[in-house]
């Protein structure tokens, strides 16, 4: 459930951010800036610091390489789903919701990759820790 979560936060941070439908940060920012700009402002640091959180503990555990490798596996399971015929990629719509499910899913499986190691191999992660 940990996994399920870490996912579904980082699918909401993607798509408040930004998706087809015009309820998203970006298309509301853009058009009420001016008139409230302080609220964009704020929207836009609690949005960062969400951003902040999920790529600093991405890029801590799994890195570049595994953010890359997370990707390709997703972005090759749609091909297969294309090429068997049970996914259209013609829709614009469908294929921003597609990009922000990879993109979740990266952030996420980033984000929990320390619980799922440590349950695959029963050893636990351990954050650098300053001694003061």
């Amino acid at each position: 459930m940990g996994l399920f979560l870490r996912w579904l936060f980082a699918f909401a941070l993607l798509a408040l951010t930004y998706n087809p439908t015009p309820w998203n940060y970006v298309r509301w920012s853009l058009g009420h800036y001016s008139a409230y700009l302080s609220v964009t402002v704020l929207m836009g640091l609690i949005l960062m610091i969400g951003y902040i959180v999920y790529l600093r503990a991405t890029l801590r555990s799994i890195g570049g390489f595994g953010m890359a490798l997370v990707l390709a596996v997703v972005l090759a399971l749609l091909w297969v789903l294309h090429d068997f015929g049970l996914l259209a990629l013609s829709n614009h719509d469908l294929n921003v919701w597609l990009g922000i499910l990879a993109l979740s899913a990266v952030l996420g499986i980033g984000l929990g990759w320390s619980q799922v190691r440590r349950r695959l191999s029963g050893q636990a992660d351990i954050d650098d820790i300053d001694d003061e």
